[in-house]
């Protein structure tokens, strides 16, 4: 595959540091998760598996569905209810079959793997599958061949936690003096309060417009990959998130609220000797929720407000 551009951020979004933006919004799909997906894809059809189920947001989903189309295969993807017409519209284009249950991710999660027990096929848990790790520590590899140098500092939206954990752990072996950071939704902070705690904890999610960040239930390979992937983990609110998102806008970057939460952490990665790397991971947002964070990001809540 053809590596996604890296490319120095615009002054307006560096303020004042060494800053550069890796574009995952710029593949086909609009998103990172075809890194995954299709490695892990493709594990299930060595094994011999021809349909698999899985459960999404939305950019999950629709690489599940480009991956299987690629390998002659067959995607029932689970979303919850009210999710991106955008993201369930990729699904649908690429051949994946959609199936909506439930108030939030977690529960539409927990259908997917009954259907997938009932009908004997087996589950892609997004995160859960070490082919995924493989895959997203590629970004890793690109960046450093593209900058020619280990950046001071990479920083990286955390939902289920696989791509900082596939990225983290290529930079821990490869360049270790490079600062790897999370960024999670202050309402839902789960991956970061585990990483935290240094086990598997339960904790409380509200509503984000951040929908790739809005993991309510940890995945216990993804804490345990973190543990040694990641060296600090931020929280954004939603304010923080729709005023990225308009900055990007400004400077032409059409993102979602999970492509612009690395951007919204800015302010709090500390000064580190070297370039400092945002991964941009999609741009599929409904155009409404896009209107409304650039044209009025005072409509969002701060973080006391969601936390």
């Amino acid at each position: 595959m053809t590596p996604t551009p890296l490319e120095p951020a615009p002054a307006s979004l560096a303020e004042g540091r060494d800053v550069w933006l890796k574009r995952e919004d710029q593949h086909e799909l609009g998103a990172f998760k075809w890194r995954g997906a299709l490695p892990a894809m493709q594990a299930f059809r060595d094994a011999g598996q021809t349909t698999v189920v899985t459960a999404s947001t939305g950019n999950h989903g629709a690489a599940s569905a480009w991956a299987a189309a690629r390998l002659g295969m067959r995607a029932i993807v689970y979303a919850p209810e009210g999710s991106a017409r955008a993201k369930l519209d990729l699904i649908e284009r690429h051949g994946g079959e959609i199936r909506v249950f439930g108030a939030d991710f977690d529960l539409a999660k927990v259908e997917a793997e009954r259907l997938a027990a009932a009908e004997g096929v087996p589950f892609f848990a997004d995160g859960a599958e070490e082919a995924q790790y493989g895959g997203y520590a590629e970004i890793a590899d690109e960046v450093l061949d593209q900058l020619g140098r280990a950046p001071g500092a990479i920083v990286v939206p955390v939902g289920n936690g696989a791509l900082l954990g596939g990225i983290g752990l290529r930079l821990a072996e490869w360049a270790p003096g490079t600062l790897r950071v999370g960024v999670v939704a202050s309402a839902a902070p789960v991956m970061a309060e585990s990483w935290e705690a240094g086990r598997l904890v339960e904790s409380r999610a509200l509503p984000t417009i951040a929908d790739g960040l809005a993991v309510r239930v940890a995945i216990p390979y993804a804490v345990d990959v973190l543990a040694r992937a990641a060296q600090r983990m931020l929280r954004v609110d939603e304010r923080e998130l729709a005023l990225a998102i308009g900055a990007l806008g400004a400077a032409g970057i059409r993102v979602e609220a999970s492509g612009a939460a690395a951007l919204a952490a800015l302010p709090q990665v500390e000064v580190v000797d070297g370039p400092v790397v945002l991964i941009v991971t999609g741009r599929n947002i409904d155009e409404a929720l896009y209107r409304r964070a650039v044209d009025d990001p005072g409509s969002f809540p701060t973080r006391n407000a969601t936390t």
